[in-house]
């Protein structure tokens, strides 16, 4: 006879400590701008201060940019992207935000990371 245990699903709340704690290992070890993280159970929201710490974001996980609609002189410009694999394989989805004024000047590696320009 063979015991085999099972383990209830996990909780939102032990979705978002994981993921949470998964992407502020992946900022320490790459020094990636942060300034405001949260944590969610199927994904971790970023919001950084410019394009420029987007583009470093996007320099070191790679990702595709999706670019929001203009409202007011600005639009939302979102990173999708993951951490690198864990040790099981695993990876957390991260989403990087930053607004972009109309005619900022955009690095041309970030216009070319963008699906909808």
């Amino acid at each position: 006879m063979i015991a085999q245990t099972t383990r209830a699903p996990r909780s939102d709340y032990e979705l978002t400590s994981d993921n949470r704690h998964a992407v502020e290992t992946t900022l320490s070890y790459l020094a990636l701008p942060a300034p405001t993280l949260v944590a969610r159970p199927d994904a971790v929201h970023i919001t950084v201060n410019d394009v420029d710490d987007l583009s470093a974001w996007m320099f070191h996980l790679g990702g595709e940019i999706h670019r929001g609609p203009s409202a007011d002189g600005a639009s939302l410009w979102t990173l999708s992207t993951t951490t690198p694999a864990r040790a099981n394989g695993s990876t957390v989805a991260i989403l990087v935000h930053a607004a972009v004024v109309d005619g900022d000047a955009v690095l041309v590696d970030v216009r070319r990371a963008v699906a909808n320009a």
